[in-house]
């Protein structure tokens, strides 16, 4: 996997009525922060028609870079913003299969 590209999916549960304001602080952060940070490749938002959830799609060079990130004091701290809107679960993993239609 150290050799490969990997992607980070974080699945964010949004406090009622706060899903645009997670969407604008996301957004804020990606401008930022995450565009400047060493091996990242690309971000995607998305956001459940119900506004209970929003998951971040993010493809990095390699592991270290997503500790890079995750342990950047500039990341560091949105997290506490992040938080005091939505709860957070991560997964990160390699892709297995993609198709394209």
């Amino acid at each position: 996997m150290s050799d490969e590209s990997v992607i980070l999916i974080n699945l964010l549960k949004v406090k009622p009525g706060k899903q645009e304001a997670l969407i604008a602080l996301l957004k804020q952060n990606i401008d930022t922060v995450v565009r400047m940070l060493p091996g990242w490749k690309t971000t995607r938002l998305i956001a459940a028609k119900d506004g209970a959830g929003v998951v971040i799609y993010s493809e990095w060079e390699n592991p270290a870079a997503v500790e890079a990130m995750r342990s950047d004091p500039h990341m560091q701290a949105y997290f506490p913003k992040i938080i005091e809107l939505a709860s957070l679960d991560s997964i990160m993993g390699s892709a297995v299969l993609s198709e394209v239609r």
